[in-house]
């Protein structure tokens, strides 16, 4: 067996492991499932009257400044209300700053310019996190601001709102039942089959499967590439090596050197 073959049988066993809580799987499990981006936001906002308009996943933003985040799933509703729906296995991407940035990306891309701000519609950013990060044994934790007058604290109603939502919590309602399915290897055994069937396609159906394997592989190369760029300006930085050697030693071409080094002399 060669090292391709190899490589496939193990995107294969990888794949049967494969969750809604693991992100690549859900962002593909989402693009342009609205059934799907609908029953995850009516029950986490506990909401029936949503109508998801439009889904596309792995979204970039932008600010003013260039600064950049890409969304898993971005939607937007038939009402013009936007919506991020974050997935994070690791505690280490849940801080609030990063809840606040995405926040602050989606209203600057949802307010046209020249637009009237009382016109902008709510915006949502919802981080399902594998672990309890709030420590709270809630299943949901909303965060909305506050105006604080006296000892009273009023909403503020900017239309900004953020929620946590514990991947750990499995409670006998829709929310339990949904966090099972976002942990569940099999699709046979989830409860929604708005879910279950975009499981099934990309785990069971031959040509769902050859595409998430094309994913897998496609994340490995370009992984690869991350790693090979990262050491070879490591490589320029220390002054030792030319980038005719340095090419030895990494799978990138001159140019892609030339241009590692043009970055890497910006920064010094």
């Amino acid at each position: 067996m060669n090292t391709k073959e190899q490589m496939h049988r193990q995107d294969l066993e990888r794949l049967k492991l494969l969750r809604y809580i693991d992100d690549e799987f859900m962002t593909a499990c989402l693009a342009d499932n609205i059934a799907g981006v609908e029953l995850i936001l009516r029950i986490v906002l506990e909401r029936e009257d949503i109508t998801v308009k439009s889904v596309r996943t792995q979204e970039p933003l932008k600010n003013l400044q260039g600064r950049s985040a890409i969304l898993d799933v971005y939607a937007v509703d038939n009402t013009g209300k936007a919506y991020d729906i974050e997935i994070q296995r690791s505690d280490k991407g849940t801080g609030a700053k990063r809840a606040r940035h995405n926040s602050s990306l989606l209203d600057s891309h949802i307010l046209k310019s020249g637009a009237d701000t009382k016109h902008m519609p709510d915006s949502y950013v919802i981080f399902i996190t594998e672990n309890d990060v709030m420590k709270g044994n809630q299943p949901i934790y909303p965060v909305e601001r506050y105006i604080t007058i006296g000892e009273q604290k009023v909403l503020f109603g900017d239309g900004s709102h953020i929620l946590y939502v514990n991947g750990k919590y499995r409670g006998n309602d829709e929310i339990g039942k949904l966090m099972h399915d976002f942990s569940c290897t099999e699709p046979e055994d989830m409860n929604f089959e708005a879910l279950a069937q975009k499981a099934r396609y990309f785990k069971q159906d031959e040509k769902g499967v050859a595409a998430m394997c094309k994913m897998l592989e496609d994340m490995r190369n370009e992984a690869a590439l991350d790693y090979a760029k990262e050491t070879a300006k490591k490589m320029i930085k220390d002054g030792e090596m030319p980038l005719e050697k340095i090419s030895h030693y990494v799978s990138l071409s001159m140019d892609e050197l030339k241009e590692l080094e043009a970055e890497v002399m910006q920064l010094a």
